[in-house]
């Protein structure tokens, strides 16, 4: 089966990076956003399986999406992927509703194990 992935980072390097690593660890249709606006306008047209998101953006930060995310019952994993590794950050996400928190730069190995944990293979 595939899964249908959104990525959302505002760094193209980082975004083709996740990219890359979702398609070593599994077999999904991904599509990208460069912040959480854009992200949050095609969760409004697409259904996603996972979305891997960043927490430091303009326009919309990660935490916004999370939160309408929260507010609108959207279903959807959310691992986020951020250098922001501050132990109050983690938290608040994981109180949001993130799955998982990856700090940048992502860790197939690490991806990998999250993705299993949550039986997305």
């Amino acid at each position: 089966m595939n899964f249908s992935v959104l990525v959302c980072d505002d760094s193209t390097v980082a975004r083709k990076q996740v990219v890359r690593c979702i398609n070593e660890c599994l077999s999904a249709n991904i599509m990208q956003a460069k912040n959480g606006r854009e992200a949050l306008e095609l969760m409004q047209i697409h259904s996603f399986d996972l979305l891997c998101l960043d927490l430091t953006m303009p326009e919309v930060d990660g935490v916004q999406v999370l939160e309408c995310i929260k507010q609108s019952s959207i279903e959807c994993f959310v691992l986020v992927i951020s250098a922001d590794i501050q132990a109050e950050m983690k938290q608040r996400v994981a109180n949001l509703g993130a799955i998982d928190f990856i700090n940048k730069p992502i860790d197939k190995v690490r991806l990998n194990e999250i993705l299993h944990k949550f039986g997305i293979h």
